[in-house]
Protein backbone atom coordinates (compact mmCIF):
# COMPACT_ATOMS: atom_id res chain seq x y z
CA UNK A 1 0.00 0.00 0.00
CA UNK A 2 1.24 3.58 -1.19
CA UNK A 3 1.85 5.82 1.41
CA UNK A 4 1.30 9.58 0.81
CA UNK A 5 5.34 10.37 0.80
CA UNK A 6 5.44 7.86 -2.00
CA UNK A 7 2.39 9.30 -4.11
CA UNK A 8 4.00 13.31 -4.05
CA UNK A 9 7.19 11.71 -5.21
CA UNK A 10 5.82 9.93 -8.10
CA UNK A 11 5.99 11.52 -11.77
CA UNK A 12 3.01 13.78 -12.73
CA UNK A 13 0.38 12.08 -15.20
CA UNK A 14 0.58 13.61 -18.65
CA UNK A 15 -3.16 13.88 -19.80
CA UNK A 16 -2.23 15.78 -23.08
CA UNK A 17 -4.15 14.21 -26.40
CA UNK A 18 -2.03 12.69 -29.24
CA UNK A 19 -3.06 16.01 -31.30
CA UNK A 20 -1.22 17.87 -28.48
CA UNK A 21 1.81 16.24 -27.88
CA UNK A 22 2.64 16.31 -32.02
CA UNK A 23 1.88 20.12 -31.61
CA UNK A 24 4.27 19.95 -28.76
CA UNK A 25 6.71 18.12 -30.43
CA UNK A 26 6.13 20.12 -33.73
CA UNK A 27 6.75 23.58 -32.21
CA UNK A 28 10.18 21.94 -30.53
CA UNK A 29 11.36 21.23 -33.82
CA UNK A 30 10.43 24.44 -35.37
CA UNK A 31 12.38 26.52 -32.42
CA UNK A 32 15.04 24.20 -33.05
CA UNK A 33 15.26 24.82 -36.67
CA UNK A 34 14.67 28.74 -36.11
CA UNK A 35 17.98 29.04 -34.01
CA UNK A 36 19.98 26.45 -36.69
CA UNK A 37 19.22 27.47 -39.84
CA UNK A 38 20.27 30.92 -39.24
CA UNK A 39 23.46 30.05 -37.27
CA UNK A 40 24.34 27.10 -40.01
CA UNK A 41 24.03 30.05 -42.60
CA UNK A 42 26.12 32.87 -40.73
CA UNK A 43 28.94 30.14 -40.20
CA UNK A 44 28.82 28.97 -43.69
CA UNK A 45 28.74 32.74 -44.96
CA UNK A 46 31.43 34.14 -42.98
CA UNK A 47 33.78 30.99 -42.07
CA UNK A 48 33.61 27.78 -43.48
CA UNK A 49 31.33 26.43 -46.06
CA UNK A 50 31.40 22.57 -48.07
CA UNK A 51 31.73 22.03 -51.47
CA UNK A 52 31.67 18.84 -52.62
CA UNK A 53 34.01 18.47 -56.31
CA UNK A 54 32.41 17.15 -59.27
CA UNK A 55 34.83 16.63 -61.84
CA UNK A 56 38.47 15.67 -62.53
CA UNK A 57 39.90 18.77 -63.23
CA UNK A 58 42.23 18.38 -60.04
CA UNK A 59 43.19 14.62 -60.02
CA UNK A 60 45.82 13.59 -58.44
CA UNK A 61 44.53 16.25 -55.60
CA UNK A 62 41.14 16.04 -55.67
CA UNK A 63 38.34 12.92 -56.65
CA UNK A 64 35.06 13.34 -57.69
CA UNK A 65 32.98 13.36 -54.47
CA UNK A 66 35.57 14.68 -52.29
CA UNK A 67 33.97 16.77 -49.77
CA UNK A 68 36.28 20.34 -49.44
CA UNK A 69 36.28 22.56 -46.48
CA UNK A 70 36.46 26.15 -48.12
CA UNK A 71 37.73 29.30 -46.13
CA UNK A 72 35.86 31.65 -46.58
CA UNK A 73 37.33 34.35 -44.66
CA UNK A 74 41.22 33.72 -46.58
CA UNK A 75 39.96 36.45 -48.91
CA UNK A 76 37.56 38.56 -47.41
CA UNK A 77 34.08 38.89 -49.05
CA UNK A 78 31.64 39.72 -51.81
CA UNK A 79 28.53 38.65 -53.63
CA UNK A 80 29.29 35.48 -54.65
CA UNK A 81 30.45 34.25 -50.49
CA UNK A 82 27.07 33.98 -49.92
CA UNK A 83 26.11 30.47 -50.15
CA UNK A 84 23.03 27.93 -51.62
CA UNK A 85 22.50 30.98 -54.56
CA UNK A 86 21.77 33.88 -52.73
CA UNK A 87 24.43 36.12 -54.44
CA UNK A 88 21.77 36.39 -57.19
CA UNK A 89 19.63 38.97 -54.89
CA UNK A 90 22.53 41.44 -54.21
CA UNK A 91 23.15 43.87 -57.25
CA UNK A 92 26.98 43.40 -59.36
CA UNK A 93 29.10 45.35 -57.48
CA UNK A 94 33.31 45.64 -57.59
CA UNK A 95 35.92 44.61 -54.81
CA UNK A 96 35.87 42.66 -51.99
CA UNK A 97 34.93 43.46 -47.90
CA UNK A 98 38.05 42.86 -45.85
CA UNK A 99 39.80 40.93 -48.74
CA UNK A 100 42.31 39.66 -48.56
CA UNK A 101 45.46 38.39 -51.01
CA UNK A 102 45.85 34.97 -52.52
CA UNK A 103 49.14 33.19 -53.12
CA UNK A 104 50.18 31.55 -56.28
CA UNK A 105 49.63 28.00 -55.80
CA UNK A 106 46.39 28.23 -53.07
CA UNK A 107 43.40 25.94 -54.61
CA UNK A 108 39.87 28.14 -54.96
CA UNK A 109 36.65 27.75 -55.24
CA UNK A 110 35.18 30.92 -57.49
CA UNK A 111 32.23 31.78 -59.64
CA UNK A 112 32.67 31.00 -63.09
CA UNK A 113 32.96 34.37 -65.23
CA UNK A 114 30.73 33.59 -67.99
CA UNK A 115 28.08 31.31 -66.14
CA UNK A 116 26.56 30.58 -63.15
CA UNK A 117 28.88 27.35 -62.13
CA UNK A 118 31.08 27.16 -59.20
CA UNK A 119 34.78 25.89 -60.45
CA UNK A 120 37.23 24.67 -58.51
CA UNK A 121 40.86 24.85 -59.81
CA UNK A 122 44.58 26.49 -58.91
CA UNK A 123 46.24 29.70 -58.72
CA UNK A 124 48.77 30.22 -60.96
CA UNK A 125 48.76 33.90 -62.26
CA UNK A 126 48.83 36.64 -60.18
CA UNK A 127 47.72 40.30 -61.08
CA UNK A 128 50.84 41.25 -63.66
CA UNK A 129 52.45 38.28 -64.07
CA UNK A 130 52.62 36.51 -67.61
CA UNK A 131 51.73 32.99 -67.78
CA UNK A 132 52.38 30.36 -70.74
CA UNK A 133 52.31 26.54 -71.92
CA UNK A 134 55.24 25.31 -73.76
CA UNK A 135 55.47 21.35 -74.71
CA UNK A 136 53.83 21.18 -71.12
CA UNK A 137 55.70 22.73 -69.42
CA UNK A 138 54.43 25.64 -67.03
CA UNK A 139 56.01 28.98 -67.33
CA UNK A 140 56.18 31.94 -65.36
CA UNK A 141 57.24 35.17 -66.15
CA UNK A 142 59.38 33.64 -68.74
CA UNK A 143 60.82 31.06 -66.30
CA UNK A 144 60.23 27.13 -66.21
CA UNK A 145 59.00 26.17 -63.07
CA UNK A 146 60.48 23.40 -61.10
CA UNK A 147 59.60 19.90 -62.48
CA UNK A 148 60.27 16.78 -61.00
CA UNK A 149 58.96 13.26 -62.69
CA UNK A 150 57.70 11.29 -59.55
CA UNK A 151 55.97 8.47 -61.05
CA UNK A 152 53.28 6.96 -63.79
CA UNK A 153 50.12 6.31 -62.58
CA UNK A 154 47.08 4.43 -64.95
CA UNK A 155 43.35 4.54 -63.63
CA UNK A 156 40.17 4.81 -65.04
CA UNK A 157 38.84 8.38 -64.94
CA UNK A 158 35.24 8.61 -63.57
CA UNK A 159 32.23 7.98 -65.88
CA UNK A 160 35.13 6.67 -68.73
CA UNK A 161 35.23 2.82 -69.59
CA UNK A 162 38.99 2.90 -70.81
CA UNK A 163 41.95 3.71 -68.88
CA UNK A 164 44.56 6.40 -69.31
CA UNK A 165 48.01 6.64 -67.75
CA UNK A 166 49.25 9.87 -66.58
CA UNK A 167 52.55 10.99 -66.01
CA UNK A 168 52.75 12.37 -62.52
CA UNK A 169 54.85 15.71 -61.61
CA UNK A 170 55.75 17.76 -58.56
CA UNK A 171 55.40 21.18 -59.29
CA UNK A 172 57.22 23.86 -57.00
CA UNK A 173 56.43 27.66 -57.17
CA UNK A 174 58.10 29.62 -54.30
CA UNK A 175 57.51 27.16 -50.97
CA UNK A 176 54.34 25.71 -52.42
CA UNK A 177 54.81 22.11 -54.20
CA UNK A 178 51.84 20.04 -55.74
CA UNK A 179 51.33 16.54 -58.06
CA UNK A 180 49.98 17.46 -61.44
CA UNK A 181 48.83 14.49 -64.30
CA UNK A 182 50.10 14.55 -67.90
CA UNK A 183 48.64 12.11 -69.72
CA UNK A 184 50.32 9.89 -71.69
CA UNK A 185 50.47 10.75 -75.39
CA UNK A 186 52.47 8.99 -78.52
CA UNK A 187 54.72 11.76 -80.49
CA UNK A 188 52.50 12.46 -83.27
CA UNK A 189 49.75 14.16 -80.68
CA UNK A 190 49.82 17.65 -79.83
CA UNK A 191 46.87 18.44 -76.89
CA UNK A 192 45.77 22.19 -77.31
CA UNK A 193 46.74 23.40 -74.29
CA UNK A 194 49.91 21.95 -73.65
CA UNK A 195 50.91 25.26 -75.76
CA UNK A 196 49.16 28.31 -75.32
CA UNK A 197 49.57 32.38 -76.09
CA UNK A 198 51.31 34.37 -73.11
CA UNK A 199 48.75 35.64 -70.35
CA UNK A 200 49.44 39.05 -69.55
CA UNK A 201 47.26 39.11 -66.29
CA UNK A 202 45.55 42.14 -65.91
CA UNK A 203 45.16 44.42 -62.43
CA UNK A 204 42.43 42.55 -60.62
CA UNK A 205 42.06 39.15 -62.49
CA UNK A 206 44.03 35.55 -61.96
CA UNK A 207 44.57 32.89 -63.80
CA UNK A 208 43.31 29.48 -62.76
CA UNK A 209 44.68 25.78 -64.02
CA UNK A 210 43.54 22.18 -62.96
CA UNK A 211 45.99 19.95 -61.78
CA UNK A 212 44.81 17.10 -64.32
CA UNK A 213 46.19 19.50 -66.97
CA UNK A 214 44.74 17.15 -70.48
CA UNK A 215 41.69 16.83 -68.49
CA UNK A 216 41.01 20.54 -67.39
CA UNK A 217 39.29 23.26 -69.22
CA UNK A 218 40.81 25.98 -67.55
CA UNK A 219 42.61 29.53 -68.34
CA UNK A 220 45.00 27.78 -70.70
CA UNK A 221 41.75 28.15 -73.11
CA UNK A 222 41.09 31.01 -75.11
CA UNK A 223 37.47 30.41 -75.32
CA UNK A 224 37.04 32.28 -72.45
CA UNK A 225 39.76 35.38 -72.74
CA UNK A 226 39.84 38.84 -74.69
CA UNK A 227 41.50 38.12 -78.53
CA UNK A 228 44.83 37.21 -78.99
CA UNK A 229 46.93 40.28 -80.24
CA UNK A 230 49.09 40.41 -82.79
CA UNK A 231 52.15 39.94 -80.85
CA UNK A 232 50.77 36.35 -79.49
CA UNK A 233 50.04 38.13 -75.73
CA UNK A 234 45.96 38.09 -73.90
CA UNK A 235 46.59 41.24 -71.53
CA UNK A 236 42.47 42.13 -71.43
CA UNK A 237 39.66 41.20 -69.79
CA UNK A 238 36.18 41.81 -70.23
CA UNK A 239 35.68 41.53 -73.79
CA UNK A 240 32.15 39.89 -75.02
CA UNK A 241 33.11 35.85 -76.30
CA UNK A 242 33.60 35.54 -79.37
CA UNK A 243 31.43 34.51 -82.72
CA UNK A 244 30.14 30.40 -82.05
CA UNK A 245 31.60 30.26 -78.02
CA UNK A 246 28.40 29.76 -75.77
CA UNK A 247 28.50 30.86 -72.09
CA UNK A 248 28.29 27.29 -71.30
CA UNK A 249 31.34 25.96 -73.26
CA UNK A 250 34.10 29.05 -72.34
CA UNK A 251 36.87 28.54 -70.40
CA UNK A 252 37.08 30.77 -66.93
CA UNK A 253 39.21 33.38 -68.92
CA UNK A 254 41.01 35.64 -66.45
CA UNK A 255 38.58 35.45 -63.27
CA UNK A 256 38.14 38.51 -61.51
CA UNK A 257 38.72 38.90 -57.83
CA UNK A 258 34.98 39.65 -56.88
CA UNK A 259 34.38 35.94 -58.23
CA UNK A 260 36.82 34.55 -55.46
CA UNK A 261 34.66 32.30 -52.98
CA UNK A 262 37.11 30.96 -50.72
CA UNK A 263 40.04 28.65 -50.40
CA UNK A 264 39.67 25.38 -50.50
CA UNK A 265 41.75 23.99 -47.37
CA UNK A 266 40.92 20.59 -46.36
CA UNK A 267 39.71 17.44 -47.51
CA UNK A 268 36.99 16.35 -44.78
CA UNK A 269 35.50 13.33 -46.28
CA UNK A 270 36.55 11.19 -49.56
CA UNK A 271 34.80 8.79 -51.26
CA UNK A 272 37.43 7.74 -53.55
CA UNK A 273 38.80 3.93 -54.11
CA UNK A 274 41.49 2.10 -55.64
CA UNK A 275 39.93 -0.74 -56.51
CA UNK A 276 36.58 1.10 -58.25
CA UNK A 277 39.56 3.26 -60.67
CA UNK A 278 41.51 0.32 -61.22
CA UNK A 279 44.22 2.23 -60.06
CA UNK A 280 48.15 0.97 -60.25
CA UNK A 281 49.53 2.16 -58.02
CA UNK A 282 47.01 3.27 -55.75
CA UNK A 283 46.61 7.51 -55.37
CA UNK A 284 47.14 9.03 -52.71
CA UNK A 285 44.66 8.96 -49.61
CA UNK A 286 42.73 12.60 -48.91
CA UNK A 287 40.82 12.07 -45.80
CA UNK A 288 41.40 14.62 -43.20
CA UNK A 289 44.44 16.31 -45.80
CA UNK A 290 45.63 19.73 -46.26
CA UNK A 291 45.80 20.83 -49.38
Amino acid sequence: MSTSSDMSESEPEDNRTLKQKVLHELREWAVTLLIFIPAFYVFSFLIYEQRVIPSESMVPNLQVGDRVAVNKFAYGYSRYSLPWGAWRLIPQGEGRVLGGKPDRGDVAVFMHPHTDRVMIKRIIGLPGDRVQMINEQLYLNGVPIDREFMRSVTYRPHDFRGTETAREYRETIGDKSWLSHQWQQGPSQVRSLDNTPVFDIPEGHYLFIGDNRDNSEDGRSITGHCPVGDDGVIDQAGCELAPGVSAERASVGFVPAENLIGRADTVLLSTYSCARADADPCMKKRLWRGL
